[in-house]
């Protein structure tokens, strides 16, 4: 397993300070313990405001479950970022509108649909624990992880198809 096609994951939530980097950890975590060396993930927001760190939330619920989000900075949703990924997985609707209004039109699904087999579409959105208590947070996190890992053991049973690769 130590040798993987490359792959570049970015998900997308609001403000890029709560979902989406708590999600793009825990890939990083899957990833490379199942020996993905040349997979890549990232994280934007549709309003984020670039340069700010992650929820103190984020930061904590991450920390209890062994990730480090403290070097987290947000970055703003841009097509260029969108052109980068090989596969964009939102938490929202209007954030995978957003998306593909980006071009990222045919290579973008809702995470939750994405996880469940589906390759695009519609499913149900990632709750946003912004504002919320440390029990809110955890709550996310282990949404977010459950999802992560069924994306993840998608990706490797399907890693040519979704990837494109013949190999």
């Amino acid at each position: 397993m130590s040798e993987r096609v490359q792959l570049r994951i970015l998900f997308v939530c609001t403000g890029n300070t709560c979902r989406s980097p708590m999600a793009s950890g825990i890939a990083e975590r899957i990833l490379k313990r199942l020996g993905w060396d040349q997979a890549e993930t990232r994280s934007a927001g549709v309003s984020a405001s670039p340069g700010s760190t992650a929820s103190e939330g984020a930061i904590e619920a991450a920390a209890e479950q062994g990730l480090d989000l403290k070097e987290h900075r947000s970055s703003p949703l841009t097509q260029e970022l969108v052109e980068w990924a090989d596969l964009v997985l939102t938490m929202g609707v209007h954030h995978l509108v957003a998306v593909e209004e980006n071009g990222g039109r045919g290579k973008t699904a809702m995470l939750s649909a994405f996880a469940e087999g589906r390759e695009s579409g519609e499913g149900w959105g990632v709750p946003d624990p912004f504002a919320g208590d440390i029990d809110v947070y955890r709550d996310s996190f282990r949404v977010l992880e459950e999802l992560v890992e069924a994306t993840v053991a998608r990706l490797d049973r399907d890693s040519d198809t979704i990837t494109g690769n013949d190999s």
